[in-house]
């Protein structure tokens, strides 16, 4: 059981993961679209899984995590976003800065759904990470996921390699 809060925004429900979301996640992060810039290669379905199971546990360690993306009307799953320590080994370090993501599937591109979730799952960090920051790390050819960054607020502070790709690492603070 997932202790992730229940979010709703105008057009999507942001929940926790349960197990029974493995078959949608599995089928959005075996896409090789979804993947271009993010590993660059589609995920395994015991990949996926072990993607799952983290984010459960990001729930119960840390206080923060991702969310399972839903249409509110539909109750379709379009993808995920969340926080995360990920223990990068990058430079510059996040050090302990909860990271932001986001992953949506095809059906949920081009509609302004990413840039919703985002701020919302923003203005429940800023209700409890106090002074932290917040980063992102992005592929620089990713110009959908740099939009809704910007929209968002954040701005590159450095450049850095990670697993042999340059990324650009993004900061938000309001």
């Amino acid at each position: 059981m997932s202790t992730a809060p229940f979010i709703e925004t105008e057009r999507l429900v942001l929940r926790g993961h349960t197990k029974a979301d493995l078959d949608v996640c599995a089928a959005m992060w075996g896409d090789a679209e979804v993947t271009r810039y993010i590993g660059g290669r589609p995920f395994a379905r015991d990949e996926v899984w072990a993607r799952l199971l983290r984010y459960v546990g990001h729930w119960q360690e840390m206080g923060y995590g991702f969310w399972a993306l839903t249409e509110k009307a539909s109750g379709q799953f379009i993808g995920e976003l969340g926080f995360a320590d990920f223990k990068r080994q990058l430079e510059p370090s996040f050090g302990d800065t909860p990271e932001m993501g986001w992953v949506l599937s095809p059906s949920g591109h081009g509609k302004g759904y990413a840039s919703e979730a985002v701020a919302a799952a923003l203005a429940w960090a800023d209700a409890r990470f106090d002074e932290r920051r917040t980063v992102c790390m992005i592929a620089p050819e990713n110009g959908p996921s740099l939009r809704v960054a910007q929209k968002a607020g954040f701005r590159e502070f450095a450049r850095a390699d990670y697993n042999g790709q340059t990324v650009l690492l993004e900061r938000f603070r309001k």
